[in-house]
């Protein structure tokens, strides 16, 4: 129960993430590139962050918690030895380059957002929702086993 209990969360808190990078990738960002409008993006960004950072956090500790449900445990990250462990580690790396991303984001993109540098912001949306996506489709593999 415990577990189930945990898989629920981690799939609300990232129906929330990527979900919200989704919408953002497919409704506002055309809209802000055809307009050269970064107003459109800041809008949104200033809504989603206060649910949108919750549940990335939310997302990675429970899983965090479910890969040590199933074994996964500190040492064994990135040993690539099983299945299950492929999964948690191609994950983690995939949190870590999403999280360089969000911090060049919130430290340099961002601050100085212009029309001009549009482009540079939606190439990040892009790879952001990109990750997400390619998190989602791991994840569904542990039921099966992992890679």
């Amino acid at each position: 129960m415990y577990h189930h209990l945990l898989l629920i969360a981690h799939l609300l808190a990232a129906t929330i993430w990527v979900g919200g990078h989704l919408f953002l990738s497919l409704r506002f960002l055309s809209e802000a590139m055809r307009n050269k409008d970064v107003t459109i993006i800041q809008n949104f960004k200033d809504k989603f962050e206060p649910i949108g950072m919750p549940a990335l956090v939310v997302s990675v500790l429970t899983g965090i918690l479910m890969a040590y449900d199933y074994d996964v445990t500190f040492t064994h990250w990135f040993s690539f030895s099983g299945g299950i462990e492929k999964v948690v580690s191609v994950k983690l790396i995939l949190l870590l380059i999403t999280v360089g991303l969000a911090v060049n984001a919130q430290l340099f993109l961002f601050p100085k957002l212009t029309s001009k540098e549009l482009p540079k912001a939606a190439l990040q949306i892009i790879l952001v929702t990109l990750i997400g996506v390619a998190m989602l489709v791991l994840g569904s593999l542990i039921r099966i086993g992992g890679l």
